[in-house]
């Protein structure tokens, strides 16, 4: 029979509150809530940690990343799933993916959430879980990769993103097809997964630093992260990732000091070939930066945790250079 791990943080999904209790449900009576038969596997339970999403640190994503690769690839799991709340779920599936390497072609690791409290009217939570452990189990799902099931539809990590902080339909992969979806007790394709990124090398450096830029922005903002101890930096830029020309001073100064910036974007496009760019995305390449190719901001932030670790610039800029265009 297929073997599944379950892996469990305390999410919305699990948030009941009862005297002398706790506030969550564990993982097996999130399991005793699904109609019996309902998911044809063995399915273990790892209740690892009770933390909401939007507080959780790069170590706690990390040992969670961890906990999925050595599932497989050292105590023989067929599948994994992970409960995580909402708001995060994202950045720990992608950084999951990047950290996976043999893993995601033996076995589906799924990462699932809910909306809704299990209290509510018409909780998403059951039907989210079984449609995980559903799609984990499938073999369909080897080699594709890390993918995000919610509301039946499988989204590839890399994509992902959460779009709506208050409907079950609250994840989109656009402008990129949703991957597939879960019907009955299978998987069904939909559209080719994005590329495998790079295997990682050495251990991911949590010290990355996110700043979202705006008209006006002072490149001693840049300064000032590098100075409180980040290794790396991701902007937020404007349409093709485009940032303020204010900046191209500061990106040029910490590129020499073997600090990374990557340029990412708050719109979410496909990746345009460089001679296709224009702007401050363009004049940021020219001092230094370092093309996110078309990766979200947060997904960005992951990449170059995973880029960082064995190198500075040069080996993140090899590294971002060699996901092949695909998002």
């Amino acid at each position: 029979m297929t073997r599944l791990l379950l892996v469990t943080t305390g999410d919305m999904m699990a948030f009941h509150p009862r005297p002398g209790r706790g506030a969550f449900a564990s993982g097996t009576e999130l399991l005793a809530a699904l109609p019996s038969g309902s998911v044809p596997a063995e399915v273990t339970v790892e209740d690892l940690l009770a933390v909401p999403s939007w507080d959780l640190d790069p170590e706690t994503m990390l040992r969670l990343a961890r906990r999925a690769r050595t599932a497989v690839l050292d105590d023989g799991y067929d599948g994994v799933v992970i409960t995580h709340g909402t708001d995060t779920l994202e950045e720990t599936a992608y950084l999951t993916d990047l950290l996976s390497d043999a893993a995601a072609e033996r076995a589906g690791i799924v990462f699932t959430g809910a909306m809704r409290p299990p209290t509510e009217l018409s909780a998403d939570g059951p039907r989210n879980l079984r449609s995980a452990l559903v799609a984990a189990g499938d073999p369909a799902l080897r080699g594709v990769g890390v993918v995000a099931c919610l509301n039946d539809e499988l989204h590839a990590a890399r994509w992902v993103s959460k779009i709506d902080a208050t409907g079950v339909a609250a994840f989109s992969s656009a402008p990129y097809p949703v991957l597939g979806r879960v019907v009955g007790t299978g998987v069904e394709l939909l559209a080719a997964p994005p590329p495998r990124p790079p295997a990682p090398t050495g251990e991911p450096e949590s010290a990355v630093a996110l700043i979202k830029t705006y008209p006006g922005i002072d490149g001693v903002l840049l300064h000032a992260v590098v100075d409180a101890g980040a290794r790396g930096v991701v902007l937020e830029g404007t349409g093709l990732a485009n940032v303020p020309i204010s900046l191209l001073t500061a990106i040029d100064e910490l590129t020499g000091w073997d600090i990374p910036v990557v340029i990412s974007s708050r719109s979410r496009f496909r990746e345009v070939p460089p001679e296709q760019s224009y702007g401050g995305g363009t004049l940021a390449g020219r001092v230094g930066a370092i093309s996110a190719r078309g990766l979200a901001p947060v997904k960005a932030r992951a990449a170059l945790m995973v880029a960082l670790g064995d190198g500075g610039v040069r080996t993140a800029r090899d590294w971002f250079g060699r996901l092949d265009g695909g998002v």
